[in-house]
């Protein structure tokens, strides 16, 4: 890749960044906002792309943008009004506008007359602000009329005196240049009096000035617009010259080069050095800088190696007296702390917020509850709370998926919703939130909530669940994940062809998350994803069970315990719990779940994790015994391996041997579920007498 197709690369990743800014704004505006911060923010967005599109002459970019800028510009000015009609027309350009930048991408032009329905809507909103305003590009038909009505050609002599900081405000000389062409006929000359010796430049300085001769029929207006982001970080002067001594001083000047070069040596516009959506004068620095993923991915690999390898002279030492082996122990203890900050370091690059995420949401609830004859506002929490970016990157689809899925199936119509004594309006929440080292996110409705019922006939007819087959109201609810199903009267483009939800849990699973289904008929449902935090590193408990070892996820333990024999009761069920300050908790034998010989039969005589998962509650996993905790490096089951049922993974411990992680959801399912009310409405029938007050004993 050459350099060119290097800032062409960072270019558009920034563009998905303006994209993704933009839509936020123009949903801000939908929902009412009306100050001029938003209708700024837009406009910066618009502005910049427009910028880095002329930086790579996409043309066809560069003049939409250009007439979506410029009616913009006129609702800053309160010309425009910022109603609803206005907003969906700012809606249709972003769209043209993204599909642009895709064609661009993609080293593809857009057709002849690609969003000209949209331009003509943006120019016709421009002419109610400014009637005397010709449209950005003239009708074909009028490029065969006489040019007595053409706005009159005029000569500027601008003189460019930037100021030292220049650079440091995200300002590039070449994009104003470039502007400058698309305008008119444009020759330069480089004014050098300030450019110091080498030894004294400072490579983050403007030093160089220009005068440029620009002929144009834009008028004063366009060639003022090129320098606004500029206006605070410059010294300039615009001035219209005759004709007669135009000429004598463009033919003079016709020989001096563009400033290309001069400007070349300057920080390219597309890396980052400061905020690249504020570029006037106080822009704050960001201290930033765009680092390729395949890097950051490279270097969290070669951290989980170093991790792994410290674990490994950590076991292979732990004997070593330290009255002789001080220096070592010590050194080998300052290895693990430095090992663990890199870790946290590293890990820390990759985290972003779920707001890239979160931000597109808003316009699938507006535009789907359009076309469904529904009202539903949409309420978004938690939009900063991190997450690996591995992560992001894989839950758009199905937070996308169970929107659809709430708007189609959950909520009412307006009428609906009165009938029952709901206001019109109905709401849909989306959040994120951290809990217990992974990150949940929710989707709810106050709609209908799911008709047990209609999906029980429903999975029957399909064939899903045999007649006769009972089903907790648990149970039926899963039923809307099944590969196939959909209570969907009609296949419309919303839903009914039965992909989707099963779609979603795979996509979960994969992450090794979860989701789960919390529903109240006639008042609505949440589904909620339980995913990593990051996908690379974990804390976990080593345990041993049947002479195999495992890991337990630090971030799931409540505590460890030894039972007394007292305290472990069997429900009528046959199921086996244990009772925990007047709870009663479901036991897991892992040698059981894992077919393991040799293990410890006897919950009192072994040890009991307890653990806490979303779908069950708190559970107790039976082991052998606790052998530590340690830092472990994930590795995937499903890319180097096959998917195991309670299993969410494998790493390398410090003897280099394999040891597998735990899905505690998974070990929960198949050890039985979460306990039923019925199985505990009379009291346990104990192993061994009546419990006593305090019949647990803490091991760790």
């Amino acid at each position: 890749m050459n350099e060119l197709d290097q800032f062409k690369a960072t270019f558009f990743a920034e563009c998905d960044e303006w994209i993704g800014e933009l839509e936020s704004n123009l949903g801000a505006l939908h929902e009412g906002a009306t100050d001029k911060e938003t209708l700024n923010a837009i406009f910066r967005a618009v502005h910049s792309i427009k910028a880095g599109a002329g930086a790579f002459q996409f043309q066809a970019l560069v003049r939409f943008t250009h007439s979506f800028e410029a009616l913009l510009d006129h609702m800053r000015n309160d010309e425009v009004p910022v109603v609803d009609a206005v907003v969906s027309v700012l809606f249709r350009a972003a769209d043209v506008q993204a599909s642009m930048i895709d064609l661009a991408r993609d080293g593809q032009e857009p057709e002849d007359g690609f969003g000209a329905e949209v331009l003509a809507e943006l120019e016709a909103l421009r002419r109610t602000a400014r009637p005397d305003l010709a449209p950005a590009e003239p009708a074909p038909s009028a490029v065969a009329e006489e040019d007595r009505d053409a706005p009159a050609t005029e000569v500027y002599r601008i003189v460019f005196t930037p100021n030292a900081e220049l650079f440091r405000h995200a300002n590039e000389p070449l994009l104003l240049v470039r502007e400058m062409q698309g305008l008119g006929d444009l020759v330069a000359e480089p004014m050098l009096d300030r450019l110091p010796s080498l030894q004294a430049m400072d490579p983050e300085e403007a030093y160089v000035g220009w005068t440029f001769l620009l002929t144009t029929d834009q008028g004063r207006e366009a060639v003022e617009e090129v320098f606004e982001f500029v206006g605070d970080d410059c010294e300039l002067s615009i001035e219209t010259v005759d004709d007669a001594p135009a000429e004598t001083e463009a033919e003079a000047a016709a020989a001096a080069p563009l400033p290309e070069a001069a400007a070349s040596a300057a920080p390219p516009a597309s890396v980052k050095g400061a905020d690249q959506s504020a570029r006037g004068a106080g822009a704050a620095q960001m201290g930033s800088i765009r680092v390729d993923l395949d890097r950051i991915d490279r270097l969290v690999n070669m951290v989980g190696e170093l991790v792994i390898t410290q674990s490994m002279l950590s076991q292979q030492t732990a004997d070593l007296p330290e009255e002789r082996f001080g220096t070592i122990v010590r050194g080998l203890e300052e290895l693990a702390m430095h090992t663990r900050e890199l870790q946290e370091s590293v890990m820390a690059i990759r985290m972003q917020p779920v707001k890239s995420v979160f931000a597109r949401m808003p316009r699938l609830v507006r535009e789907l509850s359009a076309k469904l004859g529904k009202q539903v506002r949409l309420e978004v929490e938690g939009e900063n709370t991190e997450v690996d970016k591995t992560v992001i990157e894989e839950i758009s689809d199905p937070i996308t998926h169970m929107i659809r899925n709430s708007l189609d199936h959950g909520v009412e119509t307006p009428e609906e919703r009165q009938a029952a004594g709901k206001p019109a309006e109905a709401v849909i929440g989306l959040s994120a939130e951290h809990r217990s080292g992974r990150i949940l996110i929710s989707i709810r409705d106050d709609g209908r909530g799911i008709d047990r019922s209609r999906v029980l006939a429903k999975a029957q007819e399909r064939g899903i669940v045999a007649p006769e087959q009972q089903l907790t109201d648990e149970e039926i609810d899963n039923l809307i994940f099944a590969p196939g199903f959909s209570t969907a009267a009609q296949v419309t483009d919303v839903s009914g062809r039965g992909v989707g939800m099963d779609v979603v849990r795979r996509n979960v699973q994969a992450l090794g998350g979860r989701i789960s289904i919390q529903n109240t008929p006639g008042e609505g449902a949440r589904m909620t994803m339980s995913l990593p935090l990051t996908l690379a590193v974990m804390d976990g408990m080593i345990v041993a069970s049947g002479g195999e070892k495992y890991v337990v996820p630090i971030s799931a333990i409540v505590e460890c315990l030894r039972p007394l024999r007292s305290a472990v009761n069997h429900l009528p069920t046959g199921r086996q719990v244990v009772q925990v300050r007047g709870e009663y908790i479901p036991l897991v034998f892992l040698a059981r779940s894992f077919n393991l010989a040799g293990a410890i039969a006897d919950p009192w005589e072994a040890l009991v994790v307890l653990v806490d998962t979303d779908t069950c509650g708190r559970v107790g996993i039976v082991v052998d015994e606790l052998l530590g905790q340690q830092q472990v490096v994930i590795k995937s089951l499903e890319a180097n391996y096959d998917p195991v049922a309670g299993l969410s993974g494998a790493t390398i411990l410090g003897n280099g041997r394999v040891a597998a992680i735990l899905d505690v959801e998974g070990l929960c399912t198949i050890g039985g579920g979460r306990i039923r009310q019925s199985e505990i409405s009379e009291q346990p029938a104990s192993d061994a007498g009546d419990p006593q007050p305090q019949n647990w004993e803490a091991v760790a």
